[in-house]
């Protein structure tokens, strides 16, 4: 008797469905693929203190796509970006949104997740993957219930214990913690004061919440092997070590710890098995950009795994996913393993603090810092092709264009995800150039100066080729070079095809 073969098909299974997992749920929905999301949790309620917040280049990727209006909505805009607590102003940044956002991991991953099930993504809540097999032609994954998926491509977005990172072998090389923090909400019997203390492990915090009994603490001290489950009692502790007192705390909410572990996959792919998010990377929060470096891997390889699992586009593609952002993120551990230093005290550390603080008080390096911790500066190293105008590999501003249609932001043009030949020479200078089905030809004007963040004033290009996640992959004159070697490299032009009016 033939076996049945009763496992659910699926072009793309993304295990997690954190703020990465369904940022790239989203991504590949817009692009059309079916996508499914294994989650363990029952609702996308979280437990404990996570991110606080987003800045500045993650708030242009929602608005890219529509839906960072949400966002705002629910939070509160402030100049809080920073270099292990000294203030970096980005109110001068030439973007629509020169602040970060103060908004809570709870709403965002609910913000999210409304717009995931509008676009129709299906998630499987209270399970998760176990294991998986790849096969030539995609990957077969088997979930905690029993069940069995099959995919073309599986995504790990499963947190820095990730089981997919580990089952595909890949490693996870770093650097072990040296500190670890506590932190926590409760009540208290004795109300303190807000302080904040600074020591030779860290930063020590403790204040009211609202008007009530209940307050947040965050301890920080050496790493000697603690256990992952914190209790009330190591709260207590803590507290009476710094503070000489436990102030009666009791009734927790929740609890939670976090070291300063540090870590990276060596490859973000291995065959047909991708990592996103903390599965590629994790380190201490401070200056917190671990939720938006998630959320850009997301959008970075979203648009590539599209292509590819419809066949436009090779899978060596999916190359530039690890060779982009695995970069990026080694950039961002190296500043938060030399923020976590500065937030220890002693005569020496003080020091360099100082020093630290009137260096980014200075405009250039408070400009490169901030641009660093905004996500603002980033350059994807396009190779050959990256050779001339600086804007090519750099984020495109949202340019305030006018077309035949009216006027238009730059953003508004990428709300579906998909690329854009900008022409800004005049109307039908670009009408014979070749190109792909799913590159969109727009012919625009734009009235101003071009400021990247950083950089400063550029010349204005041309014609801009916009990859889906924001960034230019070409610029020149619309009878220039490069263009037709672009459209190949990133959105499949066949270059073997005949050109119209070419005879070749």
């Amino acid at each position: 008797m033939l076996a049945v073969d009763t496992a659910e098909n699926h072009q793309v299974v993304i295990a997690g469905g954190g703020p990465t997992g369904m940022m790239l749920a989203a991504e590949l929905a817009l692009a059309g693929v079916d996508t499914v999301i294994v989650e363990l949790r029952a609702t996308h309620k979280v437990e404990g203190s996570r991110a606080g917040g987003l800045h500045s280049r993650t708030l242009e990727v929602l608005d890219m796509r529509g839906v960072v209006e949400r966002f705002l909505e629910a939070g509160q805009t402030l100049q809080i970006t920073g270099f292990a607590g000294i203030p970096l102003d980005v109110s001068d940044f030439p973007t629509r949104h020169p602040y970060s956002l103060a908004l809570g991991q709870g709403e965002i991953e609910r913000i999210l997740g409304e717009w995931v099930e509008e676009l129709g993504v299906p998630t499987l809540r209270e399970r998760k993957v176990t294991a998986f097999t790849q096969e030539s032609g995609g990957v077969v994954v088997r979930l905690s219930d029993g069940a069995e998926l099959r995919a073309d491509y599986l995504v790990g977005c499963d947190g820095g214990r990730s089981l997919v990172r580990k089952s595909a072998g890949i490693g996870f090389p770093g650097w072990d913690p040296s500190v670890s923090s506590l932190i926590a909400e409760a009540e208290v019997d004795e109300q303190p004061q807000r302080s904040i203390r600074y020591t030779e492990e860290g930063t020590q915090a403790i204040g009211p919440i609202g008007g009530g009994p209940r307050v947040r603490v965050v301890l920080t001290e050496k790493f000697v092997g603690q256990a992952d489950e914190p209790t009330l009692d190591d709260v207590r502790g803590a507290l009476a070590s710094i503070w000489g007192t436990d102030f009666g705390i009791h009734s927790p909410t929740w609890i939670s710890r976090f070291t300063d572990m540090t870590r990276q996959a060596e490859a973000y792919r291995k065959g047909r098995v991708l990592l996103a998010g903390d599965a590629a990377h994790v380190h201490y929060p401070v200056g917190g950009q671990g939720l938006g470096l998630g959320v850009q891997d997301a959008v970075n390889l979203g648009w590539k795994l599209a292509q590819v699992v419809t066949r436009t586009s090779p899978e060596s593609l999916l190359d530039t996913y690890h060779a982009e952002r695995h970069a990026v993120a080694a950039r961002v551990l190296q500043a938060t393993m030399a923020q976590t230093a500065l937030t220890r005290r002693d005569a020496r550390m003080d020091a360099l603090r100082g020093t630290m603080t009137e260096l980014l008080a200075m405009d250039e390096p408070r400009r490169s810092y901030a641009g660093l911790q905004s996500g603002l500066d980033i350059r994807y190293d396009l190779g050959a092709s990256d050779e001339g105008h600086p804007l090519v590999g750099r984020r495109m501003p949202d340019l305030a264009l006018v077309t035949a249609d009216g006027p238009c932001r730059m953003f508004e043009l990428l709300r579906e995800g998909r690329p854009v030949l900008l022409n800004l020479a005049g109307r039908g200078a670009l009408d014979g150039a070749p190109r792909p089905d799913g590159v969109q030809l727009v012919d625009a004007a734009y009235h101003g100066a071009w400021h990247l963040p950083v950089v400063g004033e550029v010349q204005a290009p041309d014609a801009v080729l916009v990859r889906p996640d924001g960034y230019a992959a070409w610029t020149g004159e619309p009878n220039g070079s490069g263009l037709t070697e672009a459209l190949a490299r990133w959105f499949g032009l066949d270059v073997s095809a005949p050109r119209p009016g070419t005879g070749r």
